[in-house]
């Protein structure tokens, strides 16, 4: 367990070195401004979120697998009280971005045609994953209650749905939608806090939810 976090720090260090990098070499992804705020704060405050949400999941999980914390503190109120606060910051992942991509318009060069394909494609398969999570998983499950309800153990894996081509349709589609801000907007710097939001969500699954899937339903 702790090698996987040592793991997900170093890559953590790794991608925030490539955007500064990739910033480096693209002075117009700092430029611009939205309500009194310069591009390069909302973009700070893009990569800050991601990190926070998933560092608040990975306290709450392994604090109530291994030690069953939140319930002892809060009853059977502990998975509402988390399942806002994973709420609020999901949610603020998007938002921000779309205000990153309103600060930062305008400095992608791209056919707006093109931009329209590129925005149907990715929203085809994450309104099928939203669709599917509701209907067959279940939006209880996506967010965790596994590791505070032990009935939810006992249930299979979802297999119907976007579910018949990936047993990870949050991470593989449904963060999608972080990319069509930037594409409808040309805004580059929102493409690049997209891409961090997609890459360091699959970190969150390497070192943290796939050790617990592991010691949930013993899969190996």
């Amino acid at each position: 367990m702790f090698e996987r976090q040592r793991q997900h720090y170093l890559i953590l260090a790794a991608l925030l070195v490539g955007i500064n990098a990739v910033i480096a070499f693209n002075n117009d992804m700092l430029f611009g401004q939205f309500a009194g705020i310069p591009t390069q704060t909302w973009l700070v405050i893009a990569i800050l979120i991601p990190i926070l949400h998933q560092t608040y999941v990975w306290f709450i999980w392994r604090a109530e697998l291994y030690h069953s914390l939140i319930s002892r503190w809060f009853g059977k109120n502990g998975f509402t009280y988390y399942a806002v606060g994973f709420s609020i910051l999901l949610l603020s992942r998007l938002i921000v971005i779309i205000l990153l991509a309103i600060s930062n318009r305008n400095t992608l060069s791209l056919p707006p045609t093109i931009s329209l394909i590129f925005t149907t494609i990715l929203l085809i398969p994450t309104i099928f994953t939203f669709h599917s999570v509701y209907k067959y998983f279940g939006i209880k499950r996506a967010i965790g209650i596994d590791h505070f309800d032990k009935s939810y153990r006992k249930m299979p894996f979802v297999k119907e749905g976007i579910y018949k081509f990936t047993d990870n349709a949050m991470y593989t589609y449904g963060l999608f939608i972080l990319w069509i801000p930037g594409l409808l907007l040309f805004s580059k710097s929102a493409l690049i806090a997209a891409m961090f939001n997609h890459i360091y969500v699959w970190v969150h699954y390497y070192c943290t939810e796939l050790p617990d899937i592991h010691r949930i339903y013993g899969k190996k």
